[in-house]
């Protein structure tokens, strides 16, 4: 009798070894793939780590829905082909919710708007009409809206400047501190992080309709947006949000 319990206990635990690791090794995290650099929304810190307030909003949101999330950097121009092939789930880092790019994923609800600057050193009196015509070198991120304008209007008649591409908007910035280009342009949030620090001022809006932001996911992935959106809509009614909102000046 002894021995008969003790082979089921044996057996017992083979199953809840076998099956528990199983469930555990399938247990899906949720891949979230942010922008090196594009404070506050979403970047690497001093540190190395993933922050900023769209990092924050989702890992409040995975915890209320009840899902795990990760946090991985990388190439901007790049993100939305590594959506659709898997390698990431979701892009809940200021992304701007264009037409364009909603023929390719679904995006969630929106939840902040923004503009598109020009923004150059603080002494540089040029104003953005001006430097559309100067035959002056202005610096953009790839794969952004920013970049896309720029990239539309170099083309129309009257206009004369240089686009210079970059792979963050930090890069660009950095070159318009020396001088290698006389400005840079990005959504009007990035520019308002910038201009925390002196040195910058912004030159003007360009003459394009507000972007509003929001959560890229794959068409497919039905039941994560609900997830998201759902979540998302919690947040936003929480005091956690403003409080989120105090803590990255938006």
């Amino acid at each position: 009798m002894r021995k008969r319990l003790g082979l089921l206990l044996a057996a017992l635990a083979v199953f809840v070894l076998c099956f528990g690791g199983l469930a555990a090794a399938e247990e899906k995290v949720y891949i979230n793939g942010i922008d090196f650099g594009f404070p506050p929304f979403g970047y690497v810190d001093k540190d190395g780590k993933p922050t900023g307030f769209d990092v924050e909003s989702l890992n409040w949101i995975a915890k209320k829905m009840g899902f795990k999330v990760k946090h991985q950097p990388m190439d901007w121009d790049g993100i939305i082909p590594a959506l659709l092939a898997k390698k990431i789930d979701i892009v809940a880092s200021g992304m701007s919710a264009t037409a364009e790019r909603a023929k390719k994923v679904d995006f969630s609800i929106p939840y902040y708007e923004v503009t598109q600057v020009l923004l150059v050193p603080e002494k540089d009196k040029t104003t953005l009409a001006e430097m559309l015509k100067s035959g002056k070198k202005i610096g953009v991120q790839r794969g952004t809206v920013t970049a896309k304008l720029l990239e539309e209007l170099v083309t129309k008649p009257g206009y004369k400047f240089e686009v210079v591409p970059y792979d963050s908007t930090d890069l660009s910035i950095e070159d318009v501190k020396i001088g290698r280009i006389a400005g840079s342009g990005m959504d009007s949030t990035i520019a308002k992080e910038v201009m925390k620090n002196p040195g910058f001022k912004i030159a003007g809006t360009f003459d394009a309709k507000p972007e509003k932001y929001g959560y890229a996911m794959r068409k497919e992935d039905k039941e994560f947006q609900k997830k998201i959106n759902d979540g998302l809509k919690l947040l936003m009614a929480d005091p956690y949000w403003k409080e989120l909102k105090a803590k990255y000046g938006l």
